[in-house]
């Protein structure tokens, strides 16, 4: 489309003006043979078409003829095949005096004719043919009704004429045209040739005494006035030329003897130009050393004047606020930097007193995340006068540090709590688990000695069972015997992390891991009589390509099965039921490590509980329902027993995700725990 309208716009313009021409016949042409079209199928369907059905109604309705056609459908139908042949009608059909269709006839694709006569005028409202409905007579009876549908199509006969004037108007047009053309070719074309041609010579020749012939009294003749005019001021402007060029080349040699004069006070300033190139060649070598030595530091360094304008600014400090270094220059502290608004008390006092001041800790945001700063403020003194200088160091790094070790330091105060506390419980336990086994046996009908004694006391020691079996003794007794195993193995799970022993690490397929803490989840916990484990949803997402990872398989399912308890937990605790329980855990490779998250979206912690999450004895359950150790214990065995790595991202509301990442490869001596 773009290339043909080049090309349009790059034709002749008498070409142009015959290609508009011939566009405008065209056009006359078309709109004229619709308009002729659309007037005479207006005429055929609102004139010729009515009067032609409404004389068929009237042949038909002749009483002999109607009261043949209402006779019988046969009838009816012979009457209607007598209109086969007549173009104009498009279809027919004859009800009697009941409203019942006797018969219809159909030209062309059928119609839907309506089945009874009551039907007709709602069907005439959405027929856009002209139709007749005309009355039958009948002698002593209701009249029947013969419709009547007019063709919407115009005679073939109409389109022959049609195009053959068409055509006879379109080669008398295509005549007067080639006329037209001649004339504006001779008018208007020749002109303008003769004018290019009269121009391309003088720009060959450079003769500007060239003239173009007047011709006519239009437009292009007055063009050739236009152009012969220019040609003249031309010829004038080329004297004048002549005439400065020539006062220039005296004006020349003039100005050769001024140049030598000049040449040697020149060599005299290109010394001194050079001499202090040199020098401030060095000065800004010296100023980009200096620069560079600032921008690679780490810390943010910000020079000010005495008023608070920036005067210096390294990258760090762009990286840190946001402002490039062209937009911080010669700007207030404030506006380049406004966190430090906030500050600006302190920094005037360190430009008026000489003082250093420092702020330990400030907390920004960085993008997503928070970031921790220290700010130092030192006293500038300098030939330009007093000022400050502001350094800012990123801490987060080291608050974190210090934060795991604090952690650490709490997880190793809890060895020795633990293993005083194992000790006093382990002889109540084992008194508990003794007696459990002497009940047991001093009620067991096998012994002889129980049977003596029994026989003795004038009691039956198969009613004494039976009577505790009915009481349901044994289950208690099992239950006992499960509740101190149980407390036992804690007791030595509690041993075990105060100890410090060694063991040798075994390979283990983490997906099997995951699925047996599942299972145990599933059998055993249960937070209230309303709310089951195996309804939450479980989406697993393992890493086919890892392979088996180097652990202690049961101190790994204690450490998942204490987090799918606290998720299932977490998911319990929400308010919103439309949402279905879900626990999310994935397995993946990421060297060196294999991690192991377990997600899930219940109603999440705030900030101050996940800093606190992994203190021993901290919980956030009522009294008597947690220990505050199940996570604590969880993160010593990750970090210390497996030298792994243990955190923790949640959002209130939202839900909570533990991220484990143990080695791909065990230490080659054994892990001290």
């Amino acid at each position: 489309m773009t290339s043909l309208r080049q090309r349009l716009d790059n034709l002749p313009v008498g070409r142009k003006m015959l290609a508009a021409l011939l566009v405008l016949l065209a056009t006359v042409m078309l709109v004229a043979n619709l308009a002729f079209i659309s007037a005479a199928y207006w005429i055929s369907q609102e004139s010729v078409a009515p009067q032609a059905l409404q004389a068929i109604g009237k042949l038909i309705a002749a009483p002999e003829l109607s009261r043949h056609a209402l006779s019988s459908p046969e009838a009816a139908r012979e009457v209607l095949q007598r209109l086969d042949s007549y173009t104009p009608l498009r279809a027919a059909a004859i009800y009697d005096s009941g409203g019942r269709r006797l018969a219809d006839l159909q030209l062309g694709e059928p119609l839907r004719l309506p089945a009874y006569g009551g039907d007709l005028e709602h069907w005439r409202q959405g027929e856009f043919r002209s139709t007749r409905v005309i009355e039958l007579p009948q002698p002593d009876t209701t009249p029947g009704r013969l419709l009547l549908v007019a063709s919407s199509e115009l005679p073939g006969a109409f389109y022959t004429g049609t195009l053959t004037a068409s055509g006879v108007i379109l080669a008398i047009s295509v005549v007067l045209w080639a006329l037209i053309a001649r004339q504006v070719r001779r008018l208007i074309t020749r002109p303008i040739r003769r004018l290019e041609e009269l121009s391309r010579q003088v720009t060959r020749e450079e003769n500007y005494s060239l003239r173009a012939a007047r011709g006519n009294r239009d437009e292009i003749g007055s063009l050739a006035d236009a152009f012969n005019t220019m040609l003249g001021r031309m010829e004038a402007r080329e004297q004048q030329l002549k005439r400065a060029r020539d006062d220039a080349e005296s004006a020349f040699s003039q100005a050769q003897s001024l140049a030598e004069e000049t040449r040697h006070s020149n060599r005299k300033l290109e010394l001194e130009v050079q001499v202090r190139s040199k020098i401030e060649k060095k000065l800004t070598g010296f100023q980009n050393y200096l620069n560079n030595i600032i921008d690679s530091m780490p810390s943010a360094l910000i020079a000010l004047d005495d008023q608070l304008y920036v005067t210096q600014w390294n990258q760090e400090a762009s990286a840190l606020s946001g402002t490039p270094l062209d937009e911080a220059l010669n700007q207030p502290v404030f506006l380049a930097f406004p966190p430090l608004k906030p500050f600006l008390a302190q920094l005037k006092r360190t430009a008026e007193h000489h003082r250093v001041e420092k702020i330990e800790r400030v907390t920004w945001r960085k993008g997503e995340e928070a970031h921790h700063y220290a700010l130092t403020f030192y006293p500038l003194m300098g030939g330009g006068g007093r000022g400050v200088v502001i350094r800012i160091d990123d801490i987060t790094q080291r608050l974190s540090l210090e934060e795991m070790m604090v952690q650490s330091e709490k997880m190793l105060s809890v060895g020795g709590l633990a293993a005083g506390m194992a000790h006093e419980i382990n002889n109540p336990l084992g008194a508990i688990l003794h007696n459990v086994q002497n009940i047991r046996r001093r009620l067991s009908p096998e012994l002889a000695k129980n049977q003596d004694l029994a026989v003795e006391a004038g009691i039956a020691l198969d009613d004494v069972n039976a009577y505790l079996l009915s009481r349901e003794i044994p289950q208690l007794l099992d239950g006992i015997a499960q509740a101190g195993s149980r407390a036992a193995k804690i007791v030595s799970h509690m041993l075990a992390f105060s100890r410090r022993s060694t063991r040798q690490l075994a390979p283990c397929q983490l997906p099997v891991l995951v699925d047996q803490a599942l299972e145990i989840a599933g059998n055993d916990f249960d937070l209230t009589d309303s709310f089951d484990f195996k309804a939450i949803d479980i989406v697993r997402d393992f890493d086919p390509q890892l392979g088996p990872v180097p652990a202690t398989a049961n101190e790994m399912e204690q450490v998942l099965l204490n987090l799918l308890k606290n998720a299932a937990q977490a998911i319990h605790q929400r308010d919103d039921e439309d949402e279905p329980g879900r626990i999310t855990l994935r397995i993946r490779l990421n060297p060196p490590w294999a991690e192991i998250q377990v997600e899930d979206n219940g109603v999440g912690m705030p900030e101050t509980v996940r800093k606190r999450i992994f203190e021993p004895f901290f919980t956030t359950k009522e009294v008597g329902q947690g220990t505050g150790l199940g996570l604590s214990v969880s993160y010593f065995i990750v970090t210390n027993n497996h030298k792994g790595q243990m955190e923790v991202q949640s959002t209130q509301g939202q839900g909570t995700c533990f991220t484990l990442r143990l080695p791909l490869t065990s230490p080659a001596e054994g892990i001290s725990v």
